[in-house]
């Protein structure tokens, strides 16, 4: 680990009056939740069934606002 990155760990362990192992296990469960989020809406998403449809029409071009 950098020494930067260390010493970080440490004020801000110290900062929130706890060890820096939990402080790292809170975040790394944080970064988890997060993750899996993001995994679960981006699955969500890719299996949602798409109604995109021009009734006819051709879509607008880019200069069309």
């Amino acid at each position: 680990m950098d020494d930067a990155v260390a010493e970080w760990a440490r004020l801000e362990a110290a900062r929130r009056n706890t060890s820096v192992s939990r402080l790292l296990g809170e975040l790394l469960a944080e970064k988890m939740r997060h993750d899996d989020a993001y995994e679960r809406a981006l699955q969500d998403w890719q299996h949602r069934e798409r109604s995109w449809s021009s009734n006819g029409q051709p879509y607008p071009g880019r200069g069309v606002l």
